[in-house]
């Protein structure tokens, strides 16, 4: 089950790498997939004055970058026996230059070990956000401490139960096939979880003489219909990943009700499947090219305490446009 071909990780300074590192020349490794190793530099001001005038900043600028090529270059050396990798220092800003690189480039997946500001209690910090925002390729964001191998993956979907044909929408087709393929290399256990809600439930028993019973019963067809869903899902996947690959990793379904921002509860549910990584879709807003699903998703990816893989839908557009 090969998902990616080009896969490009993003180095940061202050966040730990190694493990992070190693997982992706795996994952390069699984694929027999190129990988790329990048780090990004803030440019040198055109005015700045080096102290001993031994250079001007251009020439004080090519240097630098030689010679962080060089430690990138020195770093891969371990490496180098598993996979093809290209190693490259770019200027600019990092979520920018990283979604150039993507676009000229054509990868398929962003790796990078997940920032962890101080003044918040959040995982995933400025640079993230850009990433899971804009990338029009899945980013895949690392927590600090990464396993040398997962235990635990959660496939987090979501359908419309009265609309069956949804259930085969391309995005949850691709959700589930790049969880289960990562479930399949760590020999790990993949959840598939969907949460649901009856937001009506409220409304069914105002003119019935048994209130709560209508709106019991209500809330159970609900639930009926959601439970028809996963099954029909059961049936589908072996048919998208391949029944040899299914019967491997056994998947557990999940279906937990929620309120009406369910997708908020996915980080409580990843905490009590004990996930290591959570693959999600980000998809548009209506109107708004690029964009993340309101502040639901955000809030849904600035809670979550484990790794993340977000994926694109195969239209998504980057907001950011490029000469």
């Amino acid at each position: 089950m090969k998902q990616f071909r080009n896969i490009l990780y993003v180095i940061e300074a202050d966040t730990e790498t190694e493990a992070a590192i190693s997982r992706a020349v795996l994952l390069a490794e699984n694929n027999q997939a190129e990988l790329t190793v990048i780090d990004v530099m803030a440019p040198i001001d055109a005015s700045f004055t080096s102290p001993s005038n031994a250079s001007d900043p251009a020439e004080l600028q090519a240097a630098m970058i030689a010679e962080r090529r060089e430690i990138l270059t020195s770093l891969m050396v371990p490496y180098r026996k598993d996979c093809t990798i290209h190693v490259d220092v770019l200027l600019g800003k990092l979520f920018m230059e990283t979604i150039r690189h993507v676009v000229n480039h054509s990868f398929d997946l962003v790796i990078k070990s997940a920032e962890n500001p101080d003044w918040r209690d959040r995982l995933f910090g400025s640079n993230d956000m850009h990433l899971l925002r804009k990338c029009p390729c899945p980013v895949w964001l690392m927590k600090p401490g990464e396993k040398a191998r997962y235990d635990d993956i959660v496939a987090a979907i979501d359908f419309n139960a009265d609309r069956p044909e949804t259930l085969e929408e391309p995005l949850t087709k691709q959700i589930l096939k790049t969880a289960s393929s990562l479930a399949l290399a760590n020999s790990a256990i993949l959840h598939v979880m969907h949460v649901w809600d009856a937001p009506h439930a409220g409304y069914v028993g105002i003119w019935a003489n048994d209130r709560r019973g209508a709106e019991q019963a209500f809330t159970e067809g609900v639930y009926a219909s959601h439970m028809n869903a996963m099954n029909r899902l059961k049936q589908l996947l072996p048919t998208w990943i391949g029944q040899q690959a299914y019967d491997y990793i056994v998947p557990r379904f999940h279906a937990f009700q929620g309120a009406p921002e369910k997708m908020k509860m996915i980080p409580a549910m990843a905490v009590q499947l004990q996930a290591d990584l959570v693959v999600m879709g980000t998809v548009a807003r209506a109107g708004i090219t690029g964009w993340l699903i309101g502040n639901t998703a955000e809030a849904t990816l600035d809670r979550l305490s484990c790794s993340v893989l977000a994926v694109k839908p195969s239209n998504f557009t980057s907001p950011i446009v490029f000469d």
